[in-house]
């Protein structure tokens, strides 16, 4: 199949495509005698695979060693459990911080229950005075 029906079928759009191939994340496909990309079913999983880390936010690099793993099955994988571990600790954190933020942004809407003008804005004066 040529990019533009695997980015069709991935949902990954044709630079991104080229840019995976480029990190060697995807592996290069042959090409037709027109000089035309043929992609395979295993760029296809492969592609997919990279699409489901990516939607879990696992970095390049991180997949580059998932991608590894896969390729070599016969591997101890404590180091992908250990990754996972690592991602859950770093999600858990960010809904603090996101929590948190959240507590910020309803107190500072509390400021201004009211209709008020802007100079009397209880939400400027606070951002105004919470700033550096």
């Amino acid at each position: 199949m040529k990019i533009g029906e695997l980015a069709k079928k991935t949902g990954v759009d044709v630079p991104t495509i080229r840019y995976y191939e480029q990190e060697r994340l995807l592996a290069p496909p042959p090409r037709s005698s027109a000089g035309y990309r043929q992609y395979e079913a295993t760029h296809l999983e492969t592609l997919q695979f990279i699409r489901h880390c990516r939607s879990l936010d696992i970095s390049l690099s991180e997949i580059r060693m998932l991608l590894n793993y896969r390729e070599n099955p016969e591997l101890a994988c404590d180091a992908v459990n250990q990754l996972i571990a690592l991602h859950i600790d770093q999600v858990r954190d960010r809904i603090t911080q996101l929590q948190q933020l959240e507590e910020q942004l309803l107190a500072l809407q509390g400021r201004c229950g009211e209709q008020r003008y802007a100079k009397d804005c209880g939400i400027l004066e606070s951002l105004k005075c919470s700033v550096g």
